[in-house]
């Protein structure tokens, strides 16, 4: 009795065990979801990228904890329509002629039919769904619809604010900044928001049952200006204390004469001491953004899908914020190329690293696509960032490449950065030395074997610009 007792008790820790490891089997073979997260016009100013040290980002640090955090991210395009265009086609803007935010991308010849990133996904079993800007427009024609098997338009505003009659909500005079260059705290609750209702929206998909792997994308507007968010994001930041980036008041005199001057908003806001609140207000509006990723973040932690979910956040490009003597984008200077970006891949990814080596957002659709185990998309112009996922010291020596304008280019590598604007106007920095880039070094002889290896890399066809009537200067 005890022998038949003891073998039946053997049986059914044998049945178990056998099941715990057919589970963990079937756990292994499930696919990858994707999270993916883009955040308009967020520079380095996060707490896990170390671009201001009062900066708020508890939400973002966190998943910086979890995941791979690429220091030296770099857009294909420092404008927010053509740097989209360009990570989620994988095409360059030089190959497509997609250079501003006017531009349709499939009126590109080559981009007419190309499959983009949620496409790829959709044709190889993927489920995908997106609401927010992910393309150039959160609605209408360039949010590029048909890329989405659901599409969801976007709902919701920022509430409104106070102004003076002649002047703008930041108390800067009506036409002495540019008419966006503005901010202000508004009178709506945060969940009345847009970009709250966008992150509440992507919170609700992570609780759905599907019948096949998901790509969901959720875009958050806001830092993107106006820098317009509820009264609690601003006062968090007090702005007589605000630190604001140094700026060097001849910074011009070396550059040549291609390069972006001293913008109207730049003279604006020191005109009428509005520096430190300019700063209050982009952090404030960072802090809201950041408030936004908690939502969805908390969701998925919450969600069946935690443990087989791929994390990519994602700014599209950076931002100046005085420095250079500039407000906004358009350049090519580091400040207006670099963008925050975390990748966490379950299993893959150790928590807490940082990788140095320079990447491009254009890396992201062949990264995706060699996570997920789909067929990879041979006219990808990017490189698969698998290989520093796994270990983020394996040597890479690909340069950073990044458009702004045609035939305007900017290489950057570890330690350099190289400027080219066509007709032999360059600027070149050294970045250990002069991270503000206030020296420009192009015309020194001694360095002109860094200009002609990193002029390697300065793409030797430039795509016609789409539009009609194009001048690269309305850019900047």
């Amino acid at each position: 009795m005890k022998t038949n007792l003891l073998l039946l008790t053997l049986i059914v820790l044998m049945i178990s065990c056998k099941s715990k490891i057919s589970s963990k089997q079937e756990t292994k073979k499930q696919p990858y979801n994707v999270l993916f997260i883009a955040i308009d016009d967020l520079n380095d100013w996060t707490g896990f990228a170390g671009g201001h040290t009062q900066t708020l980002t508890p939400n973002m640090d966190k998943l910086a904890q979890q995941g791979v955090v690429f220091d030296k991210t770099y857009a294909a395009s420092s404008l927010c329509g053509p740097s989209r265009a360009a990570l989620l086609t994988g095409y360059r803007p030089s190959t497509t002629g997609v250079y501003g935010n006017g531009m349709e991308l499939r009126d590109s010849p080559i981009l007419k039919n190309a499959p983009t990133l949620p496409q790829w996904f959709s044709n190889h079993g993927y489920f995908t769904t997106a609401r927010g800007k992910i393309f150039h427009k959160p609605n209408g024609q360039q949010a590029d619809t048909i890329s989405w098997d659901k599409w969801v338009k976007e709902v919701g505003n920022y509430g409104k604010v106070k102004k003076e009659p002649g002047f703008m909500a930041n108390g800067i005079p009506e036409g002495e900044a540019d008419d966006n260059f503005d901010w202000g705290p508004t009178d709506a609750l945060f969940e009345e928001t847009s970009d709250y209702l966008n992150a509440k929206w992507a919170a609700d998909q992570l609780q759905k049952d599907y019948d096949k792997p998901f790509f969901l994308a959720a875009g958050i507007y806001q830092p993107h200006l106006r820098w317009n968010v509820p009264q609690e994001f601003f006062d968090k930041f007090n702005e007589d204390e605000m630190i604001i980036p140094e700026i060097k008041e001849n910074d011009h005199d070396d550059i040549p004469s291609y390069a972006a001057k001293p913008s109207k908003n730049y003279y604006a806001a020191k005109k009428y001491n509005k520096q430190q609140a300019a700063v209050q207000a982009y952090l404030a509006s960072i802090n809201y953004a950041d408030a936004c990723v908690g939502v969805i973040l908390d969701a998925l932690a919450k969600s069946k899908y935690a443990d087989n979910t791929i994390v990519v956040l994602l700014g599209d490009h950076g931002w100046h914020l005085g420095d250079k003597m500039r407000y906004k984008k358009y350049t090519l200077w580091e400040e207006a190329c670099k963008t925050p970006l975390i990748i966490k891949v379950p299993g893959l990814t150790q928590p807490n690293s940082r990788c140095l080596s320079p990447v491009n957002l254009l890396d992201l659709y062949p990264t995706l696509s060699e996570l997920a185990g789909l067929p990879i998309n041979t006219e990808n112009e990017g490189n698969s960032l698998v290989p520093l996922l796994k270990n983020v010291n394996t040597e890479w020596d690909i340069p950073s490449l990044t458009t702004m304008g045609f035939n305007r280019h900017t290489v950057r590598n570890k330690k350099w950065r190289y400027i080219n604007y066509g007709d032999k106007q360059e600027e070149l920095y050294n970045h250990d030395l002069d991270p503000m880039e206030f020296t420009n070094l192009a015309n020194n002889p001694k360095y002109q074997s860094v200009k002609d290896e990193l002029s390697k890399y300065i793409p030797e066809v430039n795509a016609d610009p789409l539009e009609k009537v194009y001048n690269t200067k309305r850019y900047y």
